[in-house]
């Protein structure tokens, strides 16, 4: 059983087994409460026999702890399921969601009903409006329909967006600079060799001077994932393709992905940089590496090493996975960093929780002490919750533009 992936921060940065126990214990215990709060809210209150009413709160309680049983087949990460039953698993644990979230607000409602009603009589008819029957199976549809929707835009290969960066200091040679970034790829037993060849066809189509990816380009460990990343030796680009580490580089082990980013020709920039000549322009591309680098016993992000030796007149480049580290890397002379992470939120109105834990970003185009910062929602997306709504996945195409 890996529980390797209970090292990213739930409650601290370190994988001790202490930890790594306690954050389980915490992930887990959330999930039960939500399976409790319907049971009590739709299921208790149905007239159905005893025997109904404890199949369907199994049946709930195994959606809402579904990732027990993927660490039973493997892992949190690569269940090593077939990808349609991933789907299935992700529509079912986010219908479940949406009905906690739908009960919520029917319940919050009823209270102020209650609270501001002249009679309370009246109130009180008003909630006898459904049967428990009726409301559960309301509750479900309601939850179901957008839930399928999300699943579908989560798995959907994703867009080419255009986005232009202006600088009033550009060098004249990088105006018109095209720069494809990839951040968030996810390959894994939901996102398969077929899906990643999309990506890359998508990409190539484009032509673009540069292929800039910015982590979590897979999930497993090489062995795992070497059919489904083959397909990234196919990119094409003019100066080449560079990339940092996300979080879940070191969690599918560090050294052998490292290997395998070279095989695939991508260069690893870990707290480095490339230099470039464009039309005369010098262009640096620095890379840091991710923050949970640490409590594996290797190098913490660095920006101001990333840039060492770089010419001071050179037009600066940041590839940092997380967007936290933006004031740091605007001060080390970053001035534009590219940035991922956040998968945007993944749905409209979850994404400004996302956004609090991420120092305020969450996606698109930030200004910090001067610095640009982009963040991209993200090409794919971790299969243990596959939900886009409001939020498409994109490969930005960024335009670097003089004025």
């Amino acid at each position: 059983m890996d529980l390797s992936v209970f090292r990213p921060v739930i409650l601290f940065p370190y994988p001790s087994a202490v930890i790594v126990l306690l954050n389980m214990f915490v992930f887990f215990a959330v999930h039960f409460l939500l399976f409790a709060y319907l049971f009590f809210r739709l299921v208790l209150p149905l007239r159905s026999s005893r025997i109904a009413k404890s199949a369907l709160a199994v049946l709930l309680f195994v959606i809402s702890q579904h990732y027990l049983i993927r660490m039973a087949f493997d892992s949190m990460a690569t269940p090593g399921v077939p990808s349609a039953l991933i789907a299935v698993e992700g529509w079912a644990s986010l219908t479940l969601l949406f009905m906690v979230l739908l009960t919520a607000l029917r319940d919050i409602f009823l209270v102020l009903r209650r609270l501001f009603a002249k009679r309370r009589s009246a109130a009180g008819g008003a909630s006898r409006a459904f049967s428990p029957e009726r409301r559960l199976l309301l509750m479900a549809g309601a939850g179901a329909v957008p839930a399928a929707f999300a699943v579908g835009k989560a798995v959907a290969v994703p867009a080419v967006r255009p986005v232009e960066a202006r600088f009033a200091d550009l060098p004249a040679g990088l105006d018109g600079f095209r720069i494809i970034q990839i951040t968030d790829l996810h390959a894994s037993d939901l996102l398969r060799r077929d899906w990643v060849r999309s990506v890359v066809d998508a990409v190539n189509a484009q032509e673009p001077d540069l292929v800039l990816f910015t982590g979590d380009t897979a999930d497993g460990s090489v062995a795992q994932r070497t059919e489904d990343v083959a397909p990234l030796a196919g990119l094409r680009a003019r100066f080449g393709v560079f990339g940092c580490t996300g979080n879940h580089e070191y969690y599918g082990g560090f050294s052998p992905w490292m290997a395998a980013f070279e095989r695939l020709g991508m260069t690893m920039l870990l707290n480095g940089h490339a230099l470039f000549s464009v039309n005369g322009a010098d262009l640096v591309v620095g890379g840091v590496t991710d923050e949970v680098a640490g409590g594996f016993g290797l190098p913490m992000p660095d920006a101001v090493a990333a840039f060492h030796g770089a010419p001071v007149d050179a037009f600066r480049i940041m590839l940092d996975h997380r967007p936290g580290g933006a004031a740091k890397n605007a001060a080390a002379g970053a001035q534009l960093q590219l940035s991922g992470h956040t998968h945007g939120g993944h749905i409209l109105g979850m994404d400004q929780l996302v956004a609090r834990a991420n120092n305020g970003f969450v996606r698109g185009w930030y200004v910090v002490n001067g610095m640009r910062l982009y963040v991209s929602s993200g090409a794919g997306l971790w299969n243990g919750f596959p939900a886009r709504l409001g939020v498409p996945s994109e490969l930005p195409l960024v335009v670097l533009r003089r004025g």
